[in-house]
């Protein structure tokens, strides 16, 4: 009974914005501590991804490959959003370890500046492509037809996108995950009530303004917890003065961390337009099922992530290596751990799952087959994300750039071309590229966390 008591007081204080010391709790409580609200910000976010899929998926296959190449595209600025982020993080959570609270907020202050002036590029250039983006992916002309609007308005979101990203980065490298799960509840939240409200009012279209407009939510959210000054973090007007020095380090450490997810993106890009070529309609609707339950999955993992880099961050920050290290080791093991269950789950249980999204049998045994592909490899994934974070976390944000550039660039995608098109196995040889090459990126990411030269990352 106590061991009960005990498990609802941690799960209720990790869920408090209350201020810790992450480089003097145990390594397992501050695991738990910070881990539990990342997950559960984004558990909410993929469940809007399989909400968002369901209400999609009944306005038919051109609509759902709309919304699925849309997001393979939108995933450029997701790679953006999170190479802000990143730095963000990495820089605060040092700060916060060397009880430096003022250059903390001073560097969270100089990285939305930054964020501010992309988002709104992003945004314009979205707007002005629209069909365009989608005529690119390979859509036939009934799909740019129909998805052309949902396209534009969920480009011209890019700006909430951007924010929400980066402001969750501030408060996950201070420390403060709650805060930041409680802005992407809100945001998820209200996409899931409006979607359906204004599909049915507005059909397609109506899928993304709810997007925007839950997003935007979150960000508002954010931004009244962040300036009002009793957090973590407590920013004056000075904090927003330009200072060379620190968006140099910005800068130095978020475009490789934004390469490394646009790297990674790219070459989703491509898999899916293969895909899409290689299988028709069919099974690029298929394919996109698979892939936004592949997300659900992935994300509360990505969470659990993110744990790993605050504390790496704040333990590096505090000279304390070891913590670190053992930090990193401990999220490893609980990545493996739900990560083998949903491989079970997705090797033997594929068809049910997929058939809840979409009543069409071809689209279905597409996407069932998806599924059992992208499982085959969870484990892995797992894995991989960890490395990547803490790598990250450190600021060495170098590395991974590189590992992701050849192993998918140099490795997935010849692959894919050689399965799908070479050996005549079309869109299923596209997709069995996808486990192999994570599996050889979680290997080599593994090698270089281990070979410990991240601990000398100075920022």
């Amino acid at each position: 009974m106590e061991t009960v008591r005990e498990i609802i007081s941690t799960f209720r204080q990790s869920l408090r914005s209350e201020e810790q010391d992450y480089t003097q709790l145990s390594v397992p409580r501050a695991v738990v501590l910070l881990a539990i609200p990342m997950i559960l910000e984004l558990s909410l976010e993929s469940v809007f991804a399989l909400v968002d899929m369901f209400f999609v998926g009944k306005l038919g296959p051109n609509a759902i490959a709309t919304v699925g190449l849309t997001e393979s595209v939108m995933t450029l600025v997701y790679s953006i959003s999170f190479g802000l982020s990143s730095a963000a993080t990495a820089i605060v959570a040092r700060r916060i370890g060397e009880k430096n609270h003022d250059g903390a907020a001073h560097a969270g202050a100089q990285s939305l500046f930054i964020g501010l002036i992309v988002a709104i590029v992003l945004s314009a250039v979205g707007v002005s492509l629209g069909g365009a983006i989608l005529s690119l992916m390979g859509a036939s002309p009934d799909v740019v037809r129909d998805g052309a609007a949902f396209t534009r308005i969920l480009f011209g979101g890019s700006v909430s996108i951007v924010l929400l990203f980066l402001i969750n980065g501030i408060f996950r490298g201070a420390g403060d995950p709650a805060m930041a799960m409680k802005s992407l509840w809100i945001a998820s939240g209200v996409n899931i009530v409006l979607c359906p409200i204004l599909i049915e009012l507005f059909g397609l279209k109506g899928a993304a303004i709810a997007t925007v407009v839950g997003r935007s939510s979150g960000v508002i959210y954010q931004s009244f917890h962040l300036f009002r000054g009793n957090g973590v973090l407590t920013f004056r007007g000075a904090h927003f003065l330009y200072d060379a020095g620190v968006i140099r380090s910005l800068v130095k450490i978020s475009w490789p961390a934004a390469s490394q997810f646009i790297i990674s993106s790219g070459s989703w890009i491509v898999l899916v337009r293969l895909v899409a070529e290689t299988g028709g309609t069919t099974a690029s609707a298929g394919c996109q099922i698979a892939l936004r339950n592949f997300i659900f999955f992935i994300l509360p993992a990505w969470g659990l992530s993110n744990a790993a880099a605050t504390l790496v961050g704040q333990n590096l920050g505090a000279n304390q290596i070891r913590r670190a290290q053992q930090s990193v080791m401990l999220v490893t093991k609980y990545n493996v751990v739900f990560m083998g269950f949903v491989m079970i789950l997705f090797l033997f249980f594929s068809h049910p799952i997929v058939s809840f999204f979409s009543k069409d049998r071809a689209v279905v045994e597409h996407g069932a087959l998806a599924l059992r592909i992208f499982g085959s490899g969870f484990i892995f994934y797992g894995i991989e994300m960890v490395m990547v974070q803490a790598l990250n976390g450190a600021g060495d944000t170098r590395t991974p750039t590189i590992v992701n550039f050849v192993g998918f660039w140099m490795f997935q995608i010849p692959i894919a071309y050689l399965l799908a098109i070479g050996l005549h196995l079309n869109a299923t040889g596209a997709l069995i590229a996808v486990p192999v090459a994570e599996t050889a990126i979680a290997l080599a990411m593994w090698y270089y966390f281990n070979k410990g030269k991240w601990v000398e990352i100075k920022i």
